[in-house]
């Protein structure tokens, strides 16, 4: 096997940080029109994203989880982000994967969501 040809792989150049800004702002305005539709308040506000990367090839895995395990929509709404953050037309790929650790309690939303529930 000393004699194979090696095999050559395309290195992507690590993002600028002024591209990643950009598409980061283009990824929290996607998720912002994703709404739980039992809460009048976007997920991203609700503070439902936990985590979001992105590759240098513009590949972006999120981590996000529900108001309740229990959510009627648990199997509907990591669809409804990847259609959404698929819109960016510089996004590769999207995978959303649904954790529930650590619980979401509503200490997570935003000042802005909590003014919109009248939580204060």
């Amino acid at each position: 096997m000393d004699d194979a040809a090696p095999v050559e792989t395309q290195a992507t150049a690590p993002l600028a940080q002024a591209e990643l800004d950009a598409l980061t702002d283009k990824l929290i305005e996607q998720l912002k029109t994703v709404y739980d539709p039992e809460i009048p308040v976007d997920i991203y506000e609700l503070g439902l994203i936990y985590k979001v990367d992105v590759s240098d090839d513009k590949d972006v895995v999120i981590d996000m989880t529900l108001t309740a395990p229990g959510c009627p929509v648990a199997g509907e709404m990591p669809g409804w982000v990847e259609d959404a953050i698929k819109e960016i037309p510089e996004v590769k790929s999207c995978k959303v994967e649904l954790v529930f650790d650590p619980p979401w309690d509503p200490s997570r939303m935003s000042d802005e969501a909590k003014l919109q529930l009248n939580m204060f």
